[in-house]
């Protein structure tokens, strides 16, 4: 910590101090909420009282802000300042952080070989993006999407199609996957096919946590 970051700390009241602390590092505290105001939740954090606006809540909008009396939450602090009396938490950027990491653990568990039956969601001059379910897709480089010379997937593949595919490639939480290979040197009857879930059969938690949501990639 410079001099000038110094000096400001020890202004401070031990409690903003600490808050400050908190946010330089991106500390994930636990907080209770005390309450409802002015269109967000409020609680109390070393003797401060903390606002976190209903769109730093949850990662969907929430109708009802009285759901979150007297819960536990699990935040970071995003804005602290003294002067004005001001403490913002965010619990979204935390729920994001945990969704990020739920992804990549899925990812990384994912076997190269293993063969998936999905569902083309978008395409792009490079390779087409499928769904392979349970909140993850992966790319089908234009190179891997067929057996003949292609320029575009467009020339065989459509937005919806369902298709077969292998991973061929885990690397930096990402998935590279192919059809071409499974055209060349299909799957034995015995390898297991992994099959796409049926939306009203996506019953598991980290399913529900993912739908309809985008993440960084």
């Amino acid at each position: 910590m410079d001099t000038e970051n110094m000096n400001q700390a020890e202004m401070m009241e031990p409690g903003w101090a600490k808050l400050k602390e908190y946010m330089d590092n991106k500390t994930v505290i636990e907080v209770t909420v005390d309450g409802v105001s002015g269109g967000g939740l409020v609680s109390n954090v070393e003797g401060v009282r903390g606002f976190i606006p209903a769109s730093l809540v949850a990662l969907k909008r929430v109708d009802d802000l009285n759901d979150y009396l007297l819960k536990e939450l699990k935040v970071i602090v995003t804005e602290v300042d003294e002067s004005q009396n001001r403490l913002i938490l965010s619990a979204k950027d935390v729920l994001k952080q945990e969704a990020r990491a739920a992804k990549k653990d899925k990812i990384n568990s994912v076997k190269v070989g293993s063969v998936f039956d999905g569902k083309v969601e978008s395409l792009k001059d490079f390779g087409a993006f499928v769904d392979i379910g349970d909140g993850l897709s992966g790319l089908v480089h234009v190179s891997q999407i067929s057996t003949k010379r292609i320029k575009t997937p467009e020339e065989v593949l459509k937005v919806g199609d369902e298709v077969k595919v292998k991973v061929i490639a885990v690397k930096d939480g990402k998935l590279s996957l192919s059809i071409k290979a499974l055209a060349e040197n299909p799957a034995p009857e015995k390898e297991e096919v992994f099959k796409l879930p049926k939306a009203e059969s996506a019953t598991t938690s980290l399913g529900d946590l993912f739908k309809g949501i985008k993440l960084d990639q």
